[in-house]
């Protein structure tokens, strides 16, 4: 296939799934809108090409990465590695206590149900149960997040490469709309 036709097929999966997105310029996104592709558990195979992960835990569907309720944490990660500075964003909505987590690099920001599961339980733009959007820009080591648009304290050193993360730990969670862009 060549690149273009990539883009249009990818496009055509992404715009029946989420009718009214619209990639911002420099953005590229890290879920495809059909399968896992680009993403793996910590020592195992890519997921490319699957719906779900090999234990169950994640699944893909309708443009999301949904974080199925099971036993245990699971994590994970992208395939690609992340050197640079770079912004960014994404979707998430969560059920009832659910309790999940972003990965920046390694260190975890918590994204759960922030209302009954903390730590942001004082967020006055979250949604309980609806889609919310957290922002991460990171320069060097540092990451600046916010739900949003309201801050969220994360105090940890980043590395200076490294995956971005999802996990699986309590209740259901979906993420969509999971997309990243370089700064220069």
């Amino acid at each position: 296939m060549n690149a273009t036709l990539i883009t249009l097929t990818l496009s055509l999966a992404i715009s029946q799934a989420d009718a009214g997105f619209v990639l911002e310029p420099g953005f590229k996104l890290l879920l495809n809108g059909k399968d896992l592709t680009g993403w793996h558990y910590s020592n195992g195979p890519a997921f490319d090409g699957k719906a779900n992960a090999s234990d169950g835990r994640y699944s893909a569907k309708d443009g999301k990465i949904i974080v199925n309720p099971g036993k245990g944490t699971a994590q994970m990660w992208t395939v690609e590695e992340f050197p640079t500075d770079f912004h960014l964003k994404l979707e998430f909505r969560a059920e009832v206590n659910a309790d999940s987590g972003v990965f920046i690099r390694k260190p975890q920001l918590q994204c759960r149900d922030y209302l009954v599961a903390g730590p942001y339980k004082d967020l006055k733009k979250y949604k309980a149960q609806d889609w919310n959007e957290i922002e991460v820009i990171v320069k060097g080591k540092v990451a600046t997040c916010t739900c949003n648009g309201e801050e969220l304290k994360f105090p940890n050193e980043l590395p200076m490469t490294g995956p971005i993360g999802l996990e699986a730990d309590r209740g259901q969670m979906e993420y969509r709309r999971i997309r990243i862009k370089e700064l220069k």
